[in-house]
């Protein structure tokens, strides 16, 4: 006798999944505006708070670095923060961060208050860093999974973008407090978006709370059924693995091999070059000879190509894969950095160099926000299994922070030790490492649901086997 066919799903409760996963992960995704946002803004600003506060050299590094080194110390926060009060508390938390560090850096009188203030927004950007893609990870269906983590990093090149613009308004009129205060407007919608968000299933599960997490559940799957079955699941991964964190990393081989590949991941992708160019563009652009006025205009040019490749990563994702992306992006990364570290070696400022400057930026801005931007987010949230997971995406966004940090803080030294093109060439090496990385370890890990990628890594198959 053959055996039923299963039900089709109804498209109405179809399209109210996809809307009610949409809208939670794009509240979430807030998170990475203010990300985008609080990171960006200080590329117009610094030569303002240069002249202001008569700062040197060394002390903009600090000034920009701060923010990454109380990112990675947010990082870490995140995972007792998350452990106790959920992804969303943690978001709440970074919310409140975000406010009071707008307001210090706004109103800054001396240097000092200005670094406290950064610190105030690096404590919330490390926490919303962690939080945000692990939440949309663990309510998104696993079709729909890559893509809505992507549009995290989307709304980080939309942050970043709508501060370099704000700064290229404001640049005439050196207004550089302005630039800082405008922020607090979408960060207060930011912290009001957190207020509303339920509590992700996977997290309510791990606390015994599972009625609330079949709650939640009911309204982000097509069925019941569907939802009893993914409870079902993360019932047996909770049950087999009984040691979470540090405990887990040094009784398993399985989790050392997915923790030391998100760690791999992360660091490489802050060596990429990426946050140098949203930092410190402007400067980069004066080597070139472009102007002050040019630099920064240059700098919103870039930001526009970050969110329109970010756009084109968002619809590829779920259609193209992550290894294909990953390997697209680091190659071209690699030969965009390359390509731009020659340009300054040859020393060439005319009208043609300039031109073929910003063609080599353009090329690395639109290949990593491709690949390299979302992906690390994306695996790193994917190949951990539930009882490691908050420790593992801690550690490897304190080790993305750490990277970040370390770029920041030494490039305008760098730049004086190894000359401007060095720093390039060296780039160039770190994206040529991601793509060998990529081709070695990384899974494709599309369509598979997060409970079949944690049983295969736990068989012992190859990373890069552990997806489809």
């Amino acid at each position: 006798m053959p055996s039923p066919q299963p039900t089709p799903v109804p498209s109405e409760a179809a399209a109210r999944v996809r809307r009610n996963t949409f809208i939670l992960a794009m509240a979430a995704g807030l998170a990475g505006l203010m990300f985008g946002l609080d990171t960006g803004v200080i590329a117009g600003a610094l030569t303002f708070i240069k002249e202001a506060f008569s700062a040197d050299d060394r002390t903009l590094e600090w000034i920009v670095s701060s923010l990454m080194a109380a990112a990675a110390v947010g990082s870490v926060l995140a995972v007792f923060i998350a452990d106790k009060w959920g992804r969303k508390g943690t978001l709440v938390v970074a919310g409140i961060l975000f406010l009071g560090g707008t307001a210090l850096c706004s109103l800054a009188p001396s240097v000092p208050v200005m670094i406290a203030g950064r610190v105030c927004l690096g404590l919330g950007v490390g926490l919303a860093a962690f939080a945000a893609p692990l939440y949309i990870a663990e309510i998104a269906s696993q079709d729909r999974r890559g893509g809505l983590i992507a549009s995290y990093q989307l709304m980080i090149t939309v942050g970043i973008l709508l501060a370099f613009t704000s700064d290229s308004l404001l640049t005439p009129g050196g207004h550089w407090r302005v630039m800082f205060g405008v922020l607090a407007v979408p960060t207060v919608l930011f912290l009001l978006a957190t207020l509303v968000l339920p509590y992700s299933p996977r997290w309510l599960m791990t606390k015994g709370r599972r009625e609330e997490a079949r709650t939640v559940l009911l309204t982000l799957r097509e069925s019941a059924e569907i939802a009893d079955e993914e409870l079902s699941r993360i019932d047996g991964q909770l049950a087999q693995q009984e040691t979470p964190g540090m405990a887990l990393l040094l009784s398993s081989s399985s989790f050392r091999r997915t923790f030391t590949l998100g760690i791999a991941m992360q660091m490489l992708q802050q060596f990429s070059g990426i946050n140098i160019l949203m930092y410190y563009a402007p400067v980069v652009l004066g080597r070139m000879g472009f102007t002050a006025t040019q630099s920064v205009w240059s700098t919103t040019a870039l930001g526009v190509v970050n969110t329109l490749a970010t756009l084109v990563a968002v619809a590829l994702m779920d259609r193209w894969g992550r290894r294909s992306l990953l390997s697209i992006s680091t190659f071209f990364s690699a030969v965009a950095m390359l390509g731009f570290g020659t340009l300054l070696w040859i020393g060439a400022t005319s009208l043609s160099a300039s031109i073929a400057a910003m063609g080599c930026l353009i090329l690395f801005i639109a290949a990593f926000a491709v690949g390299q931007g979302p992906l690390p987010w994306i695996i790193c949230s994917e190949i951990q299994p539930i009882r490691g997971r908050t420790f593992a995406v801690s550690c490897s966004t304190l080790a993305s922070w750490i990277a970040n940090w370390l770029v920041s803080n030494v490039f305008l030294s760098s730049m004086a030790v190894i000359n401007d093109y060095g720093v390039f060439w060296c780039l160039a090496a770190f994206n040529l490492t991601f793509f060998i990385v990529g081709l070695l370890f990384v899974p494709e890990t599309k369509g598979c649901s997060l409970e079949d990628i944690e049983q295969k890594i736990a068989s012992g198959v190859r990373l890069r086997d552990a997806g489809q």
